[in-house]
């Protein structure tokens, strides 16, 4: 039995080392700006344009990202980059994911820095054409023309999510941990009850 046209689907990809509050928050916005059925969290298996740094493995992300979800009834996680061999794709993902699903309405949910990188992804013209993006909107702040206009047809595609300013990054909760800080509540107990427990970010 198909899906009916009417199943409206977001797709929250990126790293998660770690999943934290704004991750969180990000979904459930868009859940109730853009009236979605679900939100599908997708960590990264082969993050290849953040090289510069050392990236948790994917198996282990993939765990964080299902204790996030955990208690979301309406949030799931896809391993469908993890399980990729290589470089991972936004395009790909969309496309392995839309082939059990060809009648569902798609969002990338993501932030002005990454729509605004959109030109530099793997085929944007494609992606631009496939799929609607939700927009994170901070407070006061409105999506800059040259980043709606840097895809032919962009502008068209893009529904803003308004969302609370949260002063939160993955980058700062993995220094908060290695010095033995608490991360509440800007990372979620389930996460940090696995990143304990498997010893991650500690300082070396």
């Amino acid at each position: 039995m198909g899906v009916s046209a009417s199943t409206r689907v977001g797709v929250l990809g990126g790293t998660f080392d770690p999943p934290h509050l704004a991750h969180l928050v990000l979904a459930a916005a868009a859940r109730r700006t853009l009236a979605l059925d679900r939100v599908v969290l997708v960590p990264a298996g082969d993050p290849w344009r953040k090289a510069d740094r050392d990236v948790t493995p994917a198996a282990t992300r993939l765990r964080l990202v299902e204790a996030a979800a955990r208690s979301l009834p309406w949030a799931e996680v896809s391993a469908v980059e993890v399980e990729r061999a290589g470089p991972t794709y936004s395009l790909e993902t969309f496309e392995e994911l839309a082939a059990s699903e060809p009648d569902a309405q798609w969002w990338f949910l993501l932030g002005e820095d990454a729509l605004a990188d959109l030109p530099h992804w793997h085929e944007p013209q494609r992606l631009v054409e496939a799929v609607r993006f939700g927009l994170a909107q901070r407070p006061g702040a409105e999506p800059a023309a040259s980043t709606l206009e840097a895809v032919p047809g962009l502008a068209d595609r893009v529904d803003l999510v308004p969302m609370p300013a949260l002063d939160v990054s993955a980058s700062d909760l993995r220094a908060r941990i290695a010095r033995g800080e608490p991360t509440t509540p800007l990372l979620p107990g389930a996460v940090r009850a696995v990143v304990d427990d498997l010893g991650l970010y500690r300082a070396s």
